[in-house]
């Protein structure tokens, strides 16, 4: 019997990927620095991507709008738009199918592709790499990054520590050279290893990725174990098997596709929101959002979870709580009913910063019972035709007369997509 084929795994990621499609767009903002970021107004002016030009100045992601003009007066800022964005990622991914059928995404601007049984019909595995970044340039303007390597942890590595650092935006590694490059690495370049799991190693001595390494797996059990506790030599093998280049998980296109736990909406308020009739509106908006998103898929929740944040910030009082209602239901009005039940009786009254509102324990909606005295086919069949004017017109098509007043944020939300302007 002939020895297993190596796989050949590509982790491709989209080089500032929000900044990169607006300079798509507009061409006239080529050569300057450039930054998507958020509505300051609304509490929300946070640098969301920033291009290398920008990025020349210092400007970095997540840091707030005013931090980055102190350092480039000049910045061109974009406010975001994410459908735009969702639809350029779905075309990017539409260009990784026609090489391979496994592509799986792992955020709107990464994605894995299994290419082992699709390589030979493209070239070398780096030849493969140079025609996906073409075709990616040529249908949205965005220059593509892509390590390679036998592994998904090593193809991300190979991506993050080396492919975005060179000008041809390819690596590939394989698993047999990774203690000539990977290893020397500091450890904070490791997947999985942020700046608090760091310090931790420093104190223990890691300081490069070959540290990790090559510290045998029981004594970085037992190292673990007594600085975090019982559980911590379960993750002593996750993160010695990754420095080691160890990884069996595939490239799963199912993998985002399994049904949702639960389904949820959570909303940062523009101003302090402190009397009944604001948060009434806030929670009867927030529930309707996520019983229309149960009932476009097919699904009922049991449990209604209910949570704040109140002011000031920096020393924030709050609550997440739950309760089970009788029967699973995607009922807007049964919903709220309960979420309103639950939030005034933790509430302590402080002003309301961000609020939300959960379902979970779903079941599909086919499984629903009629009660004895709610008409509930009426009311089902109400909200399927406000949900069908909502689908094709928009979902501030029709609101409620509360979401009409001061506190209302249904008709600013609906020019929004995971918070971020459509």
């Amino acid at each position: 019997m002939g020895s297993k084929q190596q796989r050949v795994i590509f982790l491709a990621d989209c080089q500032s990927f929000y900044a990169s499609v607006e300079k798509a767009a507009h061409p006239e903002y080529k050569d300057k620095p450039l930054v998507v970021a958020g509505d300051p107004a609304r509490r929300s002016g946070i640098i969301l991507a920033a291009c290398p030009i920008a990025k020349d100045y210092g400007v970095t992601t997540a840091e707030r709008l005013g931090e980055s003009l102190s350092k480039c007066p000049e910045l061109i800022i974009v406010k975001p738009r994410m459908q735009m964005y969702i639809d350029v990622s779905l075309r990017i991914t539409e260009i990784y199918e026609s090489f391979t059928d496994l592509v799986e995404p792992f955020s709107i601007d990464e994605q894995f592709l299994d290419v082992t049984n699709s390589v030979g019909m493209f070239g070398s595995p780096t030849e493969m790499a140079k025609q996906i970044q073409t075709q990616i340039k040529l249908a949205t303007g965005v220059f593509s990054r892509v390590g390679i390597s036998s592994t998904k942890m090593l193809a991300k590595m190979a991506c993050d520590n080396f492919a975005k650092k060179n000008a041809e935006g390819i690596y590939m590694m394989p698993k047999e050279t990774i203690s000539e490059d990977l290893w020397k690495q500091p450890i904070e370049k490791m997947f999985g290893v942020g700046s608090r799991m760091k310090k931790h190693f420093f104190q223990l001595g890691i300081h490069s990725i070959g540290d990790l390494a090559q510290t045998p797996l029981p004594r970085l059990r037992s190292l673990l174990k007594a600085k975090f506790g019982k559980n911590a030599d379960i993750h002593a093998d996750l993160l010695w098997q990754t420095a080691n280049g160890i990884d069996d998980s595939r490239v799963t296109p199912s993998t985002h596709r399994v049904a949702p736990k639960s389904i949820g909406h959570m909303m940062t308020l523009p101003r302090d929101y402190v009397t009944g009739e604001e948060i009434d509106t806030i929670l009867l908006e927030l529930t309707e959002e996520i019983c229309r998103d149960a009932r476009r898929k097919r699904y009922m929740g049991s449990t209604v979870t209910v949570g704040c944040m109140c002011s000031p910030f920096d020393a924030p009082t709050g609550f997440s709580r739950q309760m089970t209602m009788p029967d699973p239901t995607n009922n807007t009005d049964t919903v709220y009913k309960a979420a309103r039940s639950l939030f005034y009786r933790f509430w302590d009254g402080m002003p309301v910063r961000r609020a939300g509102v959960t379902i979970s324990g779903l079941v599909k909606d086919e499984e629903y019972q009629l009660t004895m005295f709610d008409n509930q086919e009426r009311q089902r069949a109400l909200e399927k035709a406000t949900d069908y004017i909502k689908d094709r017109f928009g979902s501030a098509a029709i609101i409620r007369a509360s979401s009409a007043g001061i506190a209302g944020q249904a008709q600013h939300r609906s020019l929004k997509i995971g918070g971020h302007y459509k």
